[in-house]
């Protein structure tokens, strides 16, 4: 049966967005939910998927789910997580019907739609941190993407790691407090009893929510400045990795990558262009693509 709707969603580690559009293209709506990163679990992820789908629907004056049946629609997905072969089965398994799904990893379809589908690279920077790169000839490789808390270098998370990292020593008597001590400590607790507290209980989106405080304490801070030059770096390396002869073009995405890229090298800076569109459009890249091939 030919799809009347093609669907793309983006879900990550923060949100889930959803995008829908008839089979000649038309746009119908966008929704969005909660996260749906499959490491916070497939039950949730499926549940806020469903439910950005429902949205993007109702928007476009559609009757929900009703009218953008699994049987209806194309679905192209990009997840946080994906790459991960266990909740990747796993996610499948929960599948609640779409009998045409195309599931790849949320920087892929980032990386499809910051570049029309051509080949290029992608460095994404936001709660985690990852770089992906498209040849023309299909190869794809992928740089850093390891995971909170033992990779995602120059990321929010990230920052927000070693920002509370620098608050427990600061707490302690390990170092003098300065103004991003002060500031973490602000927001997590002012003893150790609540700072502990607070770290027992946060994972990577409640490290990240505390990455604003590295960039507004710069200027006052030789340490939230420290922290920032460390990021720079690593997105940088990030980069390079993935094309070491710097023939590919770059795109930036996500809040923090988009605020450092800018004080990357030159060489560096001279291959980024502006995405030709986002990550909703990549999972729609993804359907396109099955539909040519069937």
């Amino acid at each position: 049966m030919s799809a009347q709707f093609l669907v793309g969603v983006d879900g990550g580690g923060t949100s889930t967005r959803a995008r829908i559009v008839r089979a000649d293209g038309a746009l119908v709506g966008e929704g969005q939910a909660g996260a749906s990163g499959l490491g916070q679990g497939v039950t949730q992820a499926w549940r806020n998927i469903q439910l950005a789908i429902e949205r993007a629907a109702l928007a476009g004056g559609l009757d929900g789910l009703r009218a953008v049946r699994p049987d209806h629609c194309r679905v192209g997905m990009g997840l946080a997580g994906a790459n991960n072969a266990l909740w990747l089965a796993q996610f499948l398994q929960a599948n609640p019907g779409y009998t045409q799904l195309i599931v790849d990893s949320d920087v892929f379809t980032a990386l499809l739609g910051a570049h029309a589908g051509r080949a290029g690279a992608v460095v994404v920077a936001g709660t985690g941190s990852i770089a992906h790169a498209l040849q023309s000839d299909g190869t794809r490789r992928t740089s850093g993407g390891w995971g909170f808390p033992s990779g995602d270098e120059g990321s929010g998370g990230a920052l927000g790691l070693r920002a509370v990292n620098l608050a427990q020593h600061a707490l302690d008597g390990r170092r003098a407090p300065s103004a991003l001590t002060d500031a973490v400590l602000g927001a997590t607790g002012t003893t150790p009893e609540a700072l502990l507290q607070w770290c027992c209980n946060a994972g990577q989106f409640e490290y990240a929510t505390l990455a604003p405080l590295v960039f507004d304490c710069e200027d006052r801070d030789p340490a939230a400045a420290q922290l920032l030059r460390e990021a720079v770096q690593a997105l940088e390396d990030l980069a390079w990795a993935l094309d070491p002869q710097g023939t590919l073009p770059l795109a930036v995405r996500g809040s923090i990558g988009q605020r450092l890229a800018p004080r990357w090298s030159a060489a560096l800076q001279a291959r980024v262009v502006p995405p030709a569109g986002d990550a909703m459009d990549g999972a729609l890249q993804l359907c396109y693509q099955r539909r040519n091939r069937l």
